[in-house]
């Protein structure tokens, strides 16, 4: 018992750390104890105490004069040594700033962790979000059924082991979440179809995402990029597309350019 419970408080911790550095990103430059505590509901004896640590590890910076606290360089880097390709060299970094700013709206890097979605970065809109998307933050995770993001990943599993995956993933849906398998195979099978995946974006923020896969990925491993558009906004598609996909050919492929170089799309969405 005492040797699960000290597995368990292990776990707990590794989980805390990644969600003070997941907490930072271009709305959240800096934090303080009270901002984590707010967040992820932990209590402020021990988030205190965490922070400290992570700046003993040199992990966080800590203003002496505001107690606030902010991400490191090599809190940035620590990840990136041991990657390869557009991960380590930083060419998705540059795509998802081309995006946010060429679009101005809400950008996200998607992954596939067991049978959920997972937002992997996020760039929030310059305009046009509704309070439920502005909730929507890193690391944040749901099942895969639940957004055209995740139809578009699940879209990259072969068959028959595919249809097995929507099978399970309805069957330990909530009762309000359930949905025929029909319905949900044929999403899956217009995202393999298309190449895309264009609905609702989830995490509950009642938008809606166009995303599209990023060449490259392991297929075990894919990524996506979604731009996401308020549910009252209506959606230009087929121009949301072709922009993701110009950004991914300057960014991925070939050579990037400046954002602020950038022609803006302001009737993109």
């Amino acid at each position: 018992m005492v040797a699960m419970t000290a597995s368990s408080n292990k776990a707990k911790i590794a989980k805390r750390v990644i969600e003070v550095l997941d907490y930072f990103d271009d709305d959240h430059r800096e934090a303080t104890v009270m901002d984590i505590v707010r967040r992820y509901d932990r209590p402020q004896s021990s988030t205190s105490e965490l922070l400290s640590s992570l700046v003993d590890l040199g992990l966080l910076y800590k203003d002496p004069y505001s107690r606030s606290y902010s991400l490191s360089p090599r809190a940035a880097l620590l990840g990136a040594n041991g990657q390869t390709g557009s991960v380590r060299d930083g060419r998705i970094v540059r795509l998802l700033d081309r995006l946010a700013a060429q679009t101005g709206l809400a950008v996200a890097l998607y992954g596939m962790v067991g049978l959920n979605a997972q937002i992997v970065s996020w760039r929030s809109a310059a305009r046009g979000m509704t309070a439920k998307a502005r909730s929507i933050h890193g690391g944040m995770q749901e099942p895969l059924l639940d957004s055209a993001v995740g139809w578009l990943m699940l879209s990259t599993i072969g068959q028959p082991r595919c249809d097995g995956v929507v099978r399970r993933l309805i069957a330990e849906a909530s009762d309000d979440r359930k949905v025929p398998f029909a319905e949900a195979a044929a999403r899956v099978q217009d995202c393999r179809h298309a190449g895309v995946g264009i609905g609702p974006a989830g995490f509950g923020s009642g938008a809606n995402v166009v995303s599209v896969l990023l060449p490259g990925q392991p297929a075990d491993h894919p990524l996506a990029i979604g731009l996401l558009v308020g549910g009252e906004q209506q959606v230009n598609s087929e121009g949301l597309i072709a922009c993701i996909q110009e950004a991914i050919a300057n960014c991925l492929n070939g050579e990037d350019a400046n954002p602020a170089r950038l022609e803006l799309l302001p009737n993109a969405a």
